[in-house]
């Protein structure tokens, strides 16, 4: 049964111009596009969407950076969805990254790792939710 996962890429990516490199890795690695937007989060939305964060010391920063610039949340859709995208961007400090993973590759570091992925199934419907009215959602039929 497919599965989807909510994927960011966020400020850093698109700053350094990646989008289209790390879509690419995405798309290569069999993920199928339910949704995209390009959007930039004000401190409040950031704020909002990172709220599970909100007692970690870095919560501030990663507001700030988050708020930083734009970004494109997208919704991705696979078998094993949510822990194949984690596999494919790799750990979250980029000198913690597998090779040939998209963070490994791309960010340099940890709070600017490239891009964002859900952890679990449940988040992802909520993190999807955040970004996406169910009308956003494309119901893929392959």
């Amino acid at each position: 049964m497919k599965e989807r996962t909510l994927a960011i890429l966020k400020p850093d990516c698109i700053k350094a111009g990646f989008a289209g490199k790390v879509l690419d890795r995405i798309l290569q690695a069999g993920f199928e596009l339910v949704a995209m937007k390009l959007t930039k989060m004000d401190v409040k939305t950031a704020g909002a969407f990172y709220a599970v964060h909100k007692e970690r010391h870095f919560y501030g920063e990663l507001v700030e950076f988050m708020s930083s610039g734009r970004c494109v949340p997208m919704v991705l859709e696979k078998e094993n969805a949510v822990e194949d995208f984690r596999k494919l961007i790799g750990a979250t400090d980029p000198a913690e990254a597998a090779e040939g993973t998209i963070r490994k590759e791309f960010a340099s570091s940890k709070q600017n790792n490239i891009v964002h992925g859900s952890d679990s199934p449940e988040n992802a419907k909520l993190e999807a939710a955040f970004f996406f009215s169910e009308a956003e959602l494309i119901q893929n039929k392959n």
